[in-house]
């Protein structure tokens, strides 16, 4: 008999939830309630040496969360980043104390970390890093994104790409600016066949890294993600204030990045297409990135490939060999 009761009085708890749902709709209070209810997933942050960490913290964890986000929340962090960049290095206290501020546990080591999420943010402004830190988390099986740049050499790259694949954690690295509204409307084929394109970034020079890895990084992303993969060699003239990098692709395109030291830091470009020319417009923000991060975290499916990863890993080793040769053209590794 109590077990008929308890029957009954389930039954009875379930209808009354159903007429709440029907009288409400799907975006009802009792909805929302149910949804957040749910356990929400975790998510670490390696690296508070950058802007990106607080900026993505800001976005999950705020009270009124985007709709896309609000099914991730970061709960703990590492400082650990660059060792020797003062730029960076400098910016640890006030990022720690701003993801503190957001209810993040601040953590002393990525294995601690480890043990307090289910998914992982590398953002440590310093490449050269990346390789180490992101090997206990491929390792411990924890989906990984992976801000740019994804290192700070093609060879840790493909390290990185390699480990992934033997222990079969999704790995997905990429800068914002791919995701501008432009571009992704080429993608989507507002223009047809993309025959060439023109993009420009800041393209600061920091002496440990590579030229473009460090920040010309963001409008080589950008060209990319118009052009596509395939780039075949690449010419760079390099002058204090400038850098102009010319790209040639496998099927005749042919791709230029603009790196700008002096005047006005901005990002854009120019698009040349089968049924028109398109200029892309300003950079508005993070949300465009984090929502593709969320959707790779849901989904294990990266939106670029390794492939394409590494050839831009490639262009720009390519382009640096350029520089040291003053301007000779480049073929590119695997190409």
């Amino acid at each position: 008999m109590k077990n008929d009761l308890s029957r009954r009085g389930f039954i009875k708890t379930t209808a009354m939830a159903s007429l709440g749902i029907g009288l409400l709709g799907p975006q009802g209070k009792f909805s929302e309630s149910l949804v957040s209810t749910q356990q929400r997933k975790r998510v670490g942050i390696i690296g508070l040496d950058t802007s990106h960490s607080v900026a993505f913290t800001k976005a999950l964890n705020a009270v009124d969360a985007d709709p896309r986000f609000r099914n991730y929340k970061v709960v703990a962090a590492v400082a650990q980043g660059s060792k020797d960049i003062p730029s960076a290095i400098s910016r640890v206290p006030k990022y720690v104390e701003e993801i503190s501020a957001a209810g993040v546990e601040i953590v002393g080591t990525i294995a601690e970390l480890l043990k307090k999420v289910d998914v992982v943010l590398l953002e440590s402004n310093d490449g050269r890093v990346h390789l180490e830190q992101a090997t206990p988390v491929i390792k411990a099986g924890k989906t990984l994104f992976i801000d740019k740049p994804i290192a700070a050499s093609y060879q840790d790259a493909q390290q990185i790409f390699q480990l992934a694949r033997q222990y079969k954690v999704p790995v997905f690295s990429s800068s914002s600016l791919r995701f501008m509204e432009k571009v992704k409307e080429v993608k989507a084929g507002s223009i047809g066949a993309v025959y060439g394109a023109e993009t420009f970034s800041p393209a600061t020079l920091e002496p440990t890294h590579p030229d473009f890895y460090w920040y010309g990084i963001h409008g080589i992303e950008t060209l990319f993600a118009l052009m596509g993969t395939g780039c075949e060699n690449v010419t760079r003239f390099h002058t204090p204030d400038v850098d102009l990098v010319v790209g040639k692709w496998k099927d005749g395109r042919v791709g230029t990045f603009r790196g700008i030291r002096k005047g006005k830091h901005d990002f854009g470009g120019m698009v040349f297409g089968e049924k028109g020319n398109i200029t892309l417009g300003q950079f508005k923000g993070y949300d465009a990135l984090l929502e593709e991060i969320v959707a790779f975290f849901d989904t294990g499916i990266s939106p670029v490939s390794a492939a394409e990863t590494l050839e831009i890993c490639a262009f720009i080793e390519a382009a640096d060999e350029s520089k040291r040769q003053q301007g000779k053209t480049i073929t590119l590794i695997n190409a």
